[in-house]
């Protein structure tokens, strides 16, 4: 199938809310979605996403502009936690996802420097798990911070993924098998986790099947 572009103005009449709130904002002149966890949802690398209503994604192209903040009474944990969820079925059960944690790409500790980018898997393979099973093989290091914009780009085919950063040449993050395998799809969601203001614009994609 033919790959199709869809651009999309990021705004809340296009999405519906999934364990997040989300509102219309502006961040310095520029009009963008403002999403923030439910805090009832206690979990992390949960369902927290506003989802683009009657989207289906298989494999393509995603890019989105992304901003994060901490909120005022954010915890000591909290990263800045924003990226994006695909191939999310429809009850919300199942989805692959690539978030970035802005504070650790210019933290002074190398351990969390290592854990600025991750990858995981809804419901079974979570930052977590992927540590205690394969440390350092689905997250690595950014330069990226707070109150900035960055540039997302994920290439994903069949059970693959890369994620670039910034417009660089070179990808960030790869992902050789995704856990959920080469042939699902589903919606796009913007996804944010604990302590999180996170804002999003510029959302394109383009999916062949």
């Amino acid at each position: 199938m033919e790959a199709n572009l869809k651009e999309v103005t990021v705004k809340e009449e296009l999405f519906n809310e999934v364990n997040v709130f989300m509102n219309n904002a502006e961040v310095d002149g520029v009009q963008a979605l403002r999403v923030t966890k439910d805090p009832v949802i206690t979990g992390e690398d949960e369902a927290t996403y506003a989802k683009l209503v009657d989207s289906e994604f298989g494999d393509g192209i995603i890019e989105v502009k992304v901003l994060s903040r901490l909120l005022s009474d954010a915890p000591d944990y909290a990263r800045g936690f924003i990226g994006i969820a695909f191939r999310i079925d429809e009850n919300d059960d199942t989805f692959e996802s690539i978030y970035i944690r802005p504070t650790n790409g210019s933290c002074d500790i190398q351990l969390r420097r290592n854990r600025a980018v991750q990858y995981f898997s809804y419901p079974d393979f979570k930052y977590d798990r992927s540590r205690e099973t394969n440390p350092g093989e689905y997250e690595t290091y950014a330069d990226i911070d707070l109150n900035q914009w960055i540039d997302m780009k994920i290439e994903v085919e069949g059970e693959k993924a890369k994620l670039y950063l910034n417009g660089q040449e070179n990808p960030t993050l790869i992902v050789n098998d995704m856990k959920h395998g080469a042939n699902k799809k589903g919606a796009l969601g913007l996804w944010v986790d604990i302590g999180t203001e996170g804002f999003f614009r510029d959302l394109k994609f383009t999916s062949n099947k």
